[in-house]
């Protein structure tokens, strides 16, 4: 059966360590295994990433810049073949996978203007004779740990922007569906980047310590769910490390009087249901504001869910697919099962979907709860599964301080046409990211994308500006070249201009 190696100095590493099964979510089979790295494995990322620095940093900008170009270019080349291993191993559609690589591509369209974002800031004659300018200069050895919802678009939010402001790269994605992750990574080295500044490991908790205890490891970038998040930044800053650890969510979209329900319910259709709900922007609480809103909401989801084509994610033209492996649909059926107890009205149940074919495929149809409470353990917990709540509130007010008031602060929107309540909205909502009848706020790759509260540990969001201020150190150098035989005196007093 197919080993998925470590890719390491530019060469695939088959070591002889611990395996994990891959599992192709639509049959419940396992078609491949990859190896899970040892500290000692680990340690070979890193000294290859150490050796590659010093003539990497190096290089000017605009020959780095160079590589992202040909690299994008292999990326658009590879689309399909990298969309279907995505659906192979993580069970969203085609079309799905197909479209999280572009917005991963955007970001590799980011990184190509290494020469603009690079550039520093000068000052002439600050004082006399004297010059001042700023110089932004990289990090060193970094580390990027992604997740397996997005295993494309997410390490390319991270490993070309870090690569292009001079940094080396090493790069431990998810061992749920490594397989797209280090085909992209080979692409990068097609693209001429030099051996060692882009390395993958794949590996559980073992590699992902032996990367925040290693000294050589400046720098480290993550996603995924929030405990994790908190111990990696916990366990990283303790060490000295700079960290952006960005955690979990529970995204609300709030459903005012005047919105366009139609709209609004097509938005929330596949806000909530796209890739099985595996999406940490995922719209999972519907907040309608009163009761003739929840109601005359509810009457049009339910035909639209009964519509959803839900299959293979291999197969074209499908809206669902399964979720990602057996312990994660338990998980999610567990927490239908919790919602039920609590009183909660299942208004549709996807619990026992068949899939002719699939009898072993990790499915379960879309779900959608009514009356649901803010105690209710299907409110309060990112579920990560197609299961959508709805909660009955009174006005907008109540509505925004349901928001303010939860753990998490990742995304949020609003569906309305009162530019006085938007307004309003954006201004005063505590989350990260807001949408006005958009339903997956997810920020362009010149922006940067990050939430609030537990949402994201760390001051800088992840990608765009932020990211380059992550990536890079800020030098400031202050210059002066006094008169040749001119005698000067000493000055005791703090120098000002």
């Amino acid at each position: 059966m197919e080993r998925v190696s470590h890719f390491i100095n530019g060469f695939m590493i088959d070591a002889s360590e611990r395996v994990a099964d891959i599992f192709n979510p639509s049959t419940g089979a396992v078609t491949r295994h990859v190896g899970l790295a040892s500290q000692d494995t680990v340690k070979l990322a890193i000294d290859a990433a150490s050796a590659a620095f010093p003539a990497w940093r190096n290089t000017p900008p605009a020959k780095r810049a160079q590589v992202m170009f040909r690299f994008k270019g292999l990326l658009e080349a590879n689309e399909e073949r990298i969309a279907q291993l995505i659906s192979e191993e993580h069970g969203k559609t085609l079309e799905d996978a197909a479209g999280e690589l572009k917005r991963g591509i955007e970001n590799v369209e980011y990184a190509c203007s290494a020469p603009e974002i690079l550039k520093g800031e000068y000052n002439r004659n600050v004082g006399p004779n004297i010059d001042a300018w700023s110089d932004f200069q990289p990090i060193g050895v970094v580390a990027g740990i992604t997740p397996f919802n997005f295993p494309a678009m997410v390490p390319l939010w991270m490993f070309p922007l870090a690569i292009v402001c001079g940094n080396t790269f090493i790069l431990k994605p998810s061992e749920r569906d490594p397989s797209s992750t280090t085909l992209i990574a080979k692409l990068l080295h097609e693209a001429g980047l030099p051996k060692g500044v882009l390395n993958v490991v794949h590996g559980d908790k073992q590699a992902v310590d032996a990367l925040i205890d290693a000294p050589e490891v400046r720098a480290l970038s993550f996603v995924g769910s929030t405990p994790i998040a908190e111990y990696i930044y916990t366990e990283g800053t303790k060490r000295g490390k700079r960290v952006q650890a960005l955690g979990g969510a529970k995204n609300h979209a709030v459903i005012m009087p005047d919105a366009d329900l139609d709209n609004a319910a097509n938005a929330l259709m596949g806000a909530a249901y796209g890739s099985c709900g595996e999406r940490c922007m995922a719209i999972s609480v519907a907040v309608c504001v009163g009761d003739q809103v929840a109601d005359a909401l509810i009457t049009k989801l339910r035909p639209l869910i009964d519509t959803l084509k839900v299959g293979p994610g291999t197969q074209n033209g499908l809206d669902m697919g399964p979720l990602v492996t057996k312990a994660h649909l338990n998980k999610v059926v567990g927490y239908i099962e919790q919602g039920v107890a609590a009183g909660a009205e299942l208004v549709v149940d996807g619990r026992g979907i068949e899939i002719p074919g699939h009898p072993n495929g990790f499915f379960v149809g879309a779900c959608l709860f009514d009356h649901v409470k803010v105690e209710h353990s299907i409110y309060t917990d990112e579920i990560f599964g197609p299961v959508l709540c709805v909660v009955r509130v009174s006005d907008l007010s109540e509505a925004m301080k349901l928001i303010n008031d939860h753990e998490y602060g990742n995304g949020t929107c609003i569906f309305t046409r009162d530019g006085e309540s938007a307004r309003r909205f954006c201004d005063e909502i505590e989350v990260g990211m807001v949408g006005v009848n958009v339903p997956l706020p997810v920020p362009v790759a010149y922006h940067s994308f990050g939430g609030w509260k537990r949402s994201l540990f760390g001051d800088l969001h992840a990608y765009g500006p932020d990211g380059v201020r992550f990536y890079t150190k800020r030098k400031a150098i202050t210059q002066r070249w006094p008169k040749a035989k001119v005698q000067e005196v000493s000055q005791f007093a703090f120098p000002s201009n």
